[in-house]
């Protein structure tokens, strides 16, 4: 009989030392919306360095609501889980979830898109000043200096939008014959990149070129152009399978590619390293290149 206790104890032990490594290797990647295919591209690259690594990872759509993103955000932390890893939907917003996070004593890393507040561990993103730059660069030098610019907007208050915006005018603003004639949110959405277009078409009689903030917008408003008639070159940001789809039919003259499954793998890595204790850096850059026919 003894024996069999020893053993009902042993086994009872080997479960709750099995189930408080399950706890141990469990993180968390709340993201702003799947539906958008580049945090798709973001959250497979995620999942697919977590599986490499050994990691449960539980992955909650937060449908570009900051309420759900809250909700999620606890919900998770319910979980008992290492490290959580973040998209924000907006960059103000996400601080209610990062603070959440921090007073349960769970290490943030955001992704993508950063955090103005809160206490985050690293960073994992594009540099998107440098790209917006990049895009700015393109058309200045494909309007030879000269020419009416449209600029659709991503989210407004999302840290992705102000610096894409920000590099863009760096390049654009320093060309004294570009002329921006609108500069309006389309919230990185198709469907609002086609309405705002439409609207912006019919407001202005002269445009030449037009850079969307990320390849979703560019799509959207490449429809509105194509119905228009007008000849419009256009510049998108993401580099997403349907945006190099676009560049090599021509309907887009450039795509600045960000690597979302690299962001997604880098910030799976970056959190087992915190999971271990180790020190990691405040801000990791992943690369961007210019995508051109």
């Amino acid at each position: 009989m003894r024996k069999v206790l020893l053993a009902a104890a042993a086994s009872a032990a080997l479960l709750g030392s099995s189930v408080a490594a399950q706890a141990a290797d469990t993180m968390a990647l709340v993201v702003s919306t799947l539906n958008n295919p580049f945090f798709v591209t973001l959250k497979d690259g995620a999942e697919s360095k977590a599986k490499e690594l050994g990691y449960e990872l539980v992955v909650l759509d937060s449908q570009n609501d900051p309420a759900k993103e809250l909700a999620n955000v606890e919900d998770v932390l319910n979980k008992d889980i290492e490290v959580l890893l973040i998209n924000p939907t907006d960059s103000d917003a996400v601080r209610s979830s990062v603070r959440a996070a921090n007073r349960k004593d769970v290490p943030v890393v955001t992704l993508d898109r950063a955090a103005n507040g809160g206490e985050v561990v690293s960073h994992i993103a594009s540099d998107n000043v440098a790209g917006g730059k990049m895009a700015g660069e393109l058309i200045v030098e494909a309007l030879n200096g000269q020419g009416k610019v449209v600029e659709l907007q991503g989210v407004p208050g999302t840290s992705a939008a102000r610096d894409r915006g920000e590099g863009f005018h760096q390049a654009v603003d320093a060309a004294e014959g570009i002329e921006i004639v609108a500069s309006q949110p389309a919230d990185f959405d198709r469907t609002k990149g086609l309405n705002v277009m439409e609207n912006i078409l019919q407001a202005q009689p002269e445009i030449d070129a037009v850079f969307a903030h990320n390849d979703e917008m560019a799509l959207g408003a490449i429809k509105a152009i194509e119905a228009s008639g007008r000849d419009i070159i256009v510049v998108g940001f993401d580099g997403t399978a349907d945006g190099v789809a676009a560049v090599e039919d021509g309907s887009m003259i450039a795509t600045i590619a960000q690597q979302a499954g690299k962001i997604g793998e880098m910030g799976v890595e970056t959190a087992a390293q915190v999971a271990k204790g180790e020190e990691v850096p405040e801000y990791t850059p992943v690369p961007l290149k210019a995508v051109t026919k």
